[in-house]
């Protein structure tokens, strides 16, 4: 038989229903696709998604940062510290931050207690703890209110990055770079910076009623501006903390 015969043969029983090898012709009671259950494959519990790899990655390295700092800084709020930790290592994968320093100011402590941690990320350390100014518009002995506004005489709270260093009114001192739309993006053209002040240090006379308060800086004692600022200048993050609605809006805090 040719070939082709052969082939219209196939054709035609292609168009009756049937399939090679025939097996309706023959019979068979071979179920069609339609009926044909798949086996229920389930992903491997070890085939994690790269963005839940991500998450667990730096969750992990939170964690571990946490107890290894808190263990030198038992006086900061373990929340405080692990917001911090998140706001840093974001900023840092963002490009935003390059020196492996870390700084926190918790202003929902009085300015009677050492509110200021600079801690070094490279070694795990602690640098500094100290007393450190609010706003005088930001409230009395503890801080309760914060701006951007020029003019405020506020503190701002938020992620900012460190810049450069300048000698003004106040001596020496470091320009700071706002991270957060409409919390903190003003704080470079309000001349928000880090200064020494002699208001600012923790001495005994000031410890009942808090220390100074400044115009919206974050004043350090004149004894420790200049150890401070060297080892916080040029692209370190500052995280500067009190509770509120710009946690949840922040970009740093989420992952």
């Amino acid at each position: 038989m040719k070939i082709k015969h052969i082939l219209f043969i196939a054709a035609l029983f292609g168009v009756l229903g049937f399939s090679w090898p025939f097996t309706k012709w023959l019979g068979s009671t071979t179920r069609t696709n339609a009926n044909i259950q798949l086996p229920d494959i389930k992903p491997h519990p070890l085939r994690m998604t790269r963005i839940a790899s991500a998450k667990l990655a730096k969750q992990d390295w939170v964690d571990n940062e946490f107890r290894l700092l808190k263990s030198q800084a038992r006086n900061i709020d373990d929340k405080v510290l692990r917001l911090a930790l998140t706001a840093y290592k974001k900023a840092r994968r963002t490009g935003y931050a390059g020196k492996e320093v870390l700084s926190v100011i918790d202003y929902s402590k009085a300015s009677t207690q050492k509110r200021l941690w600079v801690f070094d990320m490279q070694r795990h350390r602690v640098l500094f703890n100290t007393w450190v100014s609010h706003g005088k518009n930001s409230g009395g002995v503890n801080s309760t209110s914060f701006s951007n506004h020029p003019g405020s005489l506020k503190s701002s709270v938020g992620v900012f990055m460190t810049g450069t260093t300048y000698f003004g009114k106040n001596g020496y001192s470091l320009r700071l770079h706002g991270l957060e739309r409409g919390v903190n993006d003003s704080a470079y053209s309000r001349a928000i910076v880090v200064h020494g002040a002699a208001y600012a240090s923790g001495s005994s006379s000031r410890a009942s009623r808090g220390i100074g308060r400044s115009w919206g800086c974050p004043a350090v004692s004149s004894a420790l501006a200049k150890p401070i600022i060297n080892a916080i200048k040029n692209r370190s993050v500052i995280f500067a903390y009190y509770p509120g609605r710009w946690l949840s809006n922040s970009s740093f805090l989420r992952a």
